[in-house]
């Protein structure tokens, strides 16, 4: 070979692995950028139906506290009428009410007794 055809060889190798050096490795990911805005869509929708969840949550767990609250102060009244109307009918006794009558300076006229059925 001539000296020409060998230096142009060499300047060919030279060439050759400088562009190899060069070469820019592209890698390739295994998620195109479509299935990323998906992939994160989905997640967000993941996020706010757990978020929507939990809220919920909390307002029925409230409305249950509150209805068990008003339960609780309804059989309290409840108690304290029962003992009210155990109170009335022991004060609307007619040995008591005789005896009210008695010290209030009343006496009892059976002539002027009338008597109410039912």
């Amino acid at each position: 070979m001539s000296n020409l055809a060998r230096k142009y060889q060499e300047q060919q190798q030279v060439t050759e692995t400088v562009q190899e050096k060069l070469k820019v490795k592209v890698k390739k990911s295994w998620l195109t950028p479509g299935e990323k805005v998906l992939g994160i869509a989905f997640a967000g929708m993941v996020c706010f139906g757990a978020v929507h969840m939990i809220s919920n949550q909390s307002q029925i767990w409230q409305v249950n506290k509150s209805i068990q609250e008003t339960t609780n102060s309804i059989e309290k009244q409840k108690k304290v009428n029962n003992d009210l109307k155990v109170q009335v009918s022991e004060l609307s006794t007619y040995e008591r009410i005789y005896e009210k009558a008695k010290e209030m300076g009343l006496v009892l006229n059976e002539n002027n007794v009338k008597v109410v059925q039912k």
